[in-house]
């Protein structure tokens, strides 16, 4: 997710006949628990997951399992939902994997992880772990896939750039982005026209909402509701009157249009101080150049505003992590689960700025800076979207990322709103 990170997965038609293949056997390895000593293979995604809790799940897991190995291997997460529903259907599959917190309901509830029982919740944090990712990763009242990390939006800027005082709500948000706005030289705040992430948060804060399951079980899109019109017309303001970022444009190394220094503001997830703190040239021929000495080296955040104040509701990007269905070595990979949902572990994953899996850890994120605090304060107040395996044909058909497009295009915001509501319920209802 890098995880800008939630990228769109594959249509249902297609994973419900490889996923419905998976869950009608038996859950391979999970009867007797499988040879005690073996190769344990973990997937991890991207680069979040940084070297030093790499090294410590593999040192850690051999010296405590003598005579095992633990392997990781590194995916990336575009088209990972392709991938992973070949692998784990398959007779090689991996024993324990990362998956975006918006597609882990589609592999749950098509029997590709092996059931976290009762017991092994409690021991591996039980209600000390974040309760969203929780309820994403768990399927008609059992648990599958738990959290392994989270991250919040915060608003980035340079001092060197931006000489105004942080805004207190959303609409001096709004007001004061556009009044550092100059067209085709200056983006008050940089908004690619497909980047819905950022449009979450006026939608919750106006009042509207991304869609509601009834009684019934049928869903009821909100972006047509008075709030969320309220919070479109304020991102199609901001898209045309703030924004010279291209009106088909992605959320994708983010850094690059930071550090030519013609943004005020960047709404990005946390990481991404990371990757504007990269030096200018970086050492690989792969790697993406930050500023490190410039802007890089003067950077400051803060928690989006909410409509009254305070922080605003944030859309919590991260990932869970679940052992494969079909592993071969379910006892090994619930161990090497075990260290990576400790203490020791999801410490390390807050050292460099993570939210951290276990709410009880969320003080070893560094707060020595605006980042950490503004990461933190944002974390707090961050939501997901709808609990539904079906959300990921949302993603895959690029419903919100083609309708944002429009608003960025000066579409009708009502129209738009009416066409984003129609095809939500129609994938979510179909």
């Amino acid at each position: 997710m890098r995880k800008n990170r939630l990228v769109a997965v594959t249509a249902a038609a297609s994973m419900t006949m490889a996923l419905g293949a998976c869950s009608s056997g038996a859950e391979a390895g999970d009867g007797d628990g499988g040879p005690s000593t073996g190769e344990v293979r973990v997937w991890l995604v991207g680069t979040d997951t940084p070297d030093e809790a790499r090294d410590y799940l593999k040192e850690t897991f051999e010296e405590q399992n003598e005579g095992s190995t633990l392997v990781i291997e590194e995916q990336s997460w575009e088209g990972l939902v392709d991938k992973y529903t070949t692998a784990l259907a398959g007779s090689d599959a991996p024993d324990v994997v990362e998956v975006g917190n918006t597609q882990a309901s589609a592999f749950t509830s098509s029997g590709y992880f092996s059931e976290i029982t009762a017991e092994e919740f409690e021991e591996l944090g039980g209600s000390d772990l974040l309760p969203g990712f929780v309820e994403a990763g768990d399927w008609e009242g059992a648990h599958y896939a738990l959290p392994y990390y989270a991250g919040s939006r915060a608003v980035f800027y340079s001092p060197q750039l931006v000489d105004a005082e942080v805004p207190t709500t959303l609409d001096e948000y709004v007001d004061t982005a556009k009044s550092l706005y100059k067209e085709g030289e200056f983006s008050g705040v940089w908004w690619p026209g497909q980047d819905w992430y950022n449009a979450l948060p006026f939608i919750w804060e106006n009042g509207g909402y991304i869609a509601e399951q009834a009684d019934d079980g049928t869903w009821e899109a909100g972006f047509s509701t008075e709030g969320g019109i309220a919070g479109l017309t304020q991102i199609q303001d901001l898209m045309l009157n703030a924004s010279n970022a291209p009106a088909d444009g992605q959320e994708t190394d983010l850094q690059i249009p930071f550090c030519e220094g013609k943004i005020g503001y960047l709404s990005a997830p946390t990481w991404i101080q990371w990757s504007i703190n990269a030096p200018e040239e970086p050492e690989t021929d792969d790697g993406v150049p930050g500023c490190a000495s410039t802007y890089g080296g003067d950077l400051e955040a803060f928690a989006l505003p909410g409509k009254d104040g305070g922080a605003a509701q944030v859309f919590a990007g991260g990932s869970n992590i679940a052992i494969a269905q079909k592993s071969e070595q379910r006892d090994l990979a619930y161990e090497a689960l075990k260290i990576m949902l400790s203490d020791e572990y999801q410490s390390i994953m807050a050292g460099i700025g993570l939210i951290p899996a276990k709410v009880s850890l969320a003080g070893e994120v560094p707060q020595e800076n605006s980042i950490g605090v503004a990461g933190v304060e944002a974390a707090a107040n961050a939501r997901l979207t709808p609990a539904t395996p079906k959300w990921a044909d949302v993603e895959a058909q690029t419903v919100l990322q083609t309708q944002f497009t429009r608003l960025a295009n000066g579409e009708d915001v009502e129209q738009v709103a009416a066409d984003i509501d129609a095809e939500i319920e129609s994938i979510l209802n179909g």
